[in-house]
């Protein structure tokens, strides 16, 4: 047998159009165009385009975004279902299983044509900010907020969400979060859930598997661990001595470093910015300054120790990025999901369309 990489560490599993990463470079495109160009752009447009391979046009964007503001609502015995949820726990364990049951709801849930799958696209994409604005709401005893079909995706989940309308900054910021949120290739919880398509199972439980992988901390979950992170840090002053002690004891310092990329992530770069205009409005740098007072240490840190730098990953402006809207922590690894369930559909509909059974070797020792 072959050498073996633990880990499958640049290991090529199979072939894409779907997204591009030059880990050198520092380089994302979504079907071949750049990240940078793609964040001015609706999600609803970049999820046309992940699903559908190109940009829509006007007319084609209207159809699909009526669909999705349509589909928004949630069944009532799906919201009765979420009253039932442990409301301690991480919230994506409530929007798995939110999902889990929906698929029963489903006329035909089994159906993996490509009409069913279309139909179903739209409404798991519509349903998940839905889902998790209601479960934080009744996590806090608070009266739902039903959709709102004039607003985008971002401002209408933070419209939900609080029970008042975002500034357009706010709604922006989150249009953009999902967007950067909505693809990376053979992530881990892509790879799970093209695994469970390549088997012939239904897109819901493809989608479950995703959800289910995303939750690792070394995934999705490093998002609110960032956010754990700050609060654990919380000064300026606590900086310098969380970086060594972490350093020493080889532990990871949560938003820094990533398996592919050996440069900035340029998603990070974006989040920075759209960071940064948002602590700018709301008159409050506290969360940016200390975040960008963290990279400082650590990039001098990993230079003062004749290391190579270790650079911010998606995760660690994101993290800031929620803090400011009063997004809590509990919620973000599901806030991903929100952005991330685009880039699945699309990655199922690929390996439908061309199936091989995903079956790998393992040594044997």
């Amino acid at each position: 047998m072959d050498q073996f990489k633990k880990g499958l560490e640049g290991v090529v599993a199979l072939d894409t159009q779907i997204s591009f990463i030059d880990g050198v470079q520092g380089i994302l495109k979504y079907r071949g165009i750049e990240i940078e160009k793609l964040v001015d752009l609706s999600y609803d447009a970049v999820s046309y385009l992940l699903i559908y391979g190109k940009i829509p046009d006007a007319g084609e964007l209207n159809r699909f975004s009526k669909k999705l503001r349509k589909e928004r609502n949630v069944n009532l015995h799906l919201l009765n279902m979420l009253k039932f949820c442990d409301f301690e726990n991480e919230s994506l364990d409530v929007l798995r299983t939110a999902i889990s049951v929906y698929a029963h709801f489903d006329e035909d849930p089994h159906d993996i044509s490509e009409q069913a799958n279309a139909r179903k696209t739209i409404r798991l994409i519509a349903l998940f900010p839905t889902i998790v604005a209601a479960f934080y709401r009744m996590a806090h005893g608070l009266e739902l907020i039903p959709p709102d079909p004039s607003l985008s995706h971002g401002e209408n989940f933070l419209y939900m969400l609080r029970g008042t309308l975002p500034t357009a900054l706010e709604a922006e910021a989150m249009e953009k979060d999902f967007i950067l949120s909505a693809e990376h290739e053979l992530n881990p919880s892509t790879f799970a859930l093209r695994i469970t398509a390549s088997t012939l199972s239904d897109l819901h439980s493809a989608i479950i598997s995703g959800l289910c992988t995303l939750k690792g901390s070394l995934h999705g979950g490093a998002r609110k661990g960032v956010m754990d992170m700050l609060d654990d840090i919380g000064s300026p002053d606590n900086i310098a001595a969380y970086v060594q002690e972490h350093l020493e004891h080889k532990q990871k310092i949560m938003g820094f470093g990533h398996r592919v990329y050996k440069t900035y992530d340029p998603r990070a770069l974006i989040y920075k910015d759209i960071a940064m205009k948002v602590a700018m409005e709301k008159s409050n740098g506290h969360w940016f300054d200390l975040a960008k007072e963290i990279e400082s240490v650590m990039y001098h840190e990993m230079v003062e120790n004749k290391h190579k730098p270790i650079y911010p990953n998606v995760d660690f402006y994101s993290g800031v990025l929620y803090k400011d809207l009063g997004i809590p922590s509990y919620l973000a690894t599901s806030v991903f999901a929100i952005g991330r369930i685009s880039g699945w559909i699309a990655h199922c509909m690929e390996q439908y369309s061309d199936n091989r059974v995903i079956r790998p070797r393992a040594h044997f020792i």
